[in-house]
């Protein structure tokens, strides 16, 4: 891959010197365009480099920093939904009945 990239560059450059000395381009033109042709090789990269760390982090089972925040946001929303139980109901609810004592 970097062979190719290289020799895409150097392609591209020759071909811009080459208008360059024919006169077809001004050296403001050719600066532009190679400023404008180094842009989008960047954005390209960016670009490639994001997929592949999106694809390893997804093999090694890692989440979004952004997914984790949306499900905390969830879990705190799922919290202040549920209702509220009092200690007293529980206390009473788990409280065995009292046996009756019988004499003989």
């Amino acid at each position: 891959m970097a062979k190719t990239q290289a020799s895409e560059i150097f392609s591209t450059l020759k071909s811009y010197a080459q208008k360059l000395s024919d006169g077809e381009r001004t050296p403001a033109e050719v600066a532009t365009a190679l400023n404008d042709w180094a842009r989008e090789s960047a954005d390209s990269i960016k670009g490639r480099i994001h997929d592949e760390v999106e694809s390893a982090v997804e093999k090694m089972g890692f989440v979004k920093r952004e997914e984790f925040d949306q499900l905390a946001a969830e879990v705190q929303r799922l919290k202040k939904a549920a209702p509220k139980k009092s200690a007293t109901t529980k206390a009473t609810k788990k409280a065995a009945p009292k046996k009756k004592v019988v004499k003989k």
